[in-house]
């Protein structure tokens, strides 16, 4: 059996700074707080609950030093947590930071904005209170259509085109075809790819690796948005493509001894996750896996 393992696999800069973050705050304080889950992986929250972290769903709950996901949080929260004098140690990530930059400097300029990326995910609700009053959200290709619609009725004359960092690169491209074709030419337009570079590569790399394999391995949560998007891009490109959060999820009965197996995770996933899928597959094959691509010590 041989095993190639995407170089990107794993946790992205953004999550990383924020995890380690966390464990560096829960060694100096007893109590503290998490508003929303730090990374969309379970094994990640649990680990630091046992470390003592509280994870709470409203800035109201806090009673104590809080810190802010990668993901980001609205305007409103940090008016709230000074108001009610919570200490707040932001790990937003440096990008969803610029992206809430990008947005606010060109509301107030008068841009209509189109915000691609999942209407539900923290991030775009952060963003979203940066864009100002006149937004469209646009999840996928067929909502560009009522997206321009709602930018006709609004009578404004520029529009400008962000989206989530981890949203799909593929759609991206379509979706900004989509605009230029139809946008009337006396419209300025201003179209900024905040898609992390990180993320198009680990998306770049899925492509590739799943192109060359018989078998592919997807780890990460299942409520992770961006891994989510990996096992979409696996799924085009090879007939046998697995989804799992740990290793005890793997179906090792499905796999055979002369396959060649492709392995990525998401951007939430920490390595150990990876390391116990490969520890497993390497038991199957009774130590003779031969690794293509392995970046994990």
């Amino acid at each position: 059996m041989e095993l190639i393992i995407g170089k990107t696999a794993g946790f992205c800069y953004g999550v990383k700074r924020a995890v380690e973050g966390a464990k560096k705050e829960l060694k100096t304080n007893k109590v503290v707080y998490g508003l929303g889950e730090i990374v969309h992986n379970q094994e990640v929250v649990k680990q630091l609950e046992d470390m003592g972290m509280q994870f709470i769903d409203d800035i109201k709950q806090a009673k104590g030093s809080t810190i802010i996901r990668a993901h980001g949080i609205t305007k409103q929260i940090y008016e709230k947590a000074e108001q009610n004098y919570i200490h707040l140690i932001d790990y937003t990530c440096p990008k969803v930071l610029k992206i809430h930059e990008i947005a606010e400097e060109y509301a107030k300029k008068g841009y209509y904005t189109f915000l691609l990326g999942d209407k539900k995910h923290p991030e775009i609700i952060g963003t979203l209170s940066y864009c100002g009053k006149d937004t469209y959200i646009i999840e996928k290709e067929d909502d560009t259509v009522k997206a321009l619609e709602a930018l006709q009725k609004s009578a404004k004359k520029k529009l400008l085109v962000i989206s989530q960092t981890t949203y799909s690169l593929e759609k991206f491209y379509i979706i900004e075809e989509i605009i230029k074709n139809e946008l009337p030419i006396n419209m300025d337009l201003i179209v900024k790819n905040t898609i992390c570079q990180a993320t198009e590569i680990r998306q770049k790399e899925t492509e590739e690796i799943s192109k060359k394999v018989d078998y592919m391995i997807i780890i990460g949560g299942k409520n992770s948005s961006n891994t989510k998007k990996l096992y979409d891009i696996a799924r085009q490109n090879c007939g046998k493509v697995m989804f799992i959060e740990n290793e005890k999820e793997l179906d090792i009965d499905n796999i055979e001894e002369q396959d060649k197996i492709g392995i990525m995770a998401g951007a939430s996933t920490p390595e150990e996750s990876i390391l116990k899928v490969v520890e497993k597959l390497h038991k199957y094959n009774k130590g003779k896996l031969e690794v293509g691509t392995l970046r994990m010590v």
